[in-house]
């Protein structure tokens, strides 16, 4: 099973958008508020228990905890906020992004695998 890594600060998401050309990159949106991003965590955490790409790495931002990051997130991919949210992101640009409850293993399977 490969696990998600949570980023917080924007020193972290600039090195990540920077590295995605080297690595590209599945962030999750997520709100600890909302039922809807639970499910969406499941999820996540569904697909990566189950054989996921692994030339991809996963991470998660808390949206309500660090609100500067997931700001700086859709201004950088110019993908209007959405939580939850999960955007997959290869050389700096957005591959493909879908929320709340279109999130599901089978769509991350589909488009990752």
């Amino acid at each position: 099973m490969i696990q998600w890594k949570e980023i917080t600060t924007n020193v972290e998401w600039e090195q990540l958008l920077e590295g995605s050309s080297e690595k590209p990159f599945v962030i999750l949106k997520h709100s600890t508020a909302c039922p809807v991003s639970f499910n969406a965590l499941e999820e996540y955490e569904n697909y990566l228990g189950k054989s996921p790409n692994e030339s991809v790495d996963y991470f998660l931002v808390k949206v309500i905890e660090s609100r500067p990051v997931s700001n700086q997130i859709a201004e950088d991919t110019g993908v209007k906020h959405a939580s939850p949210q999960i955007l997959y992101i290869k050389n700096k640009e957005t591959i493909w992004n879908t929320s709340h409850w279109s999130i599901t293993k089978a769509h991350m399977t589909a488009v990752l695998d």
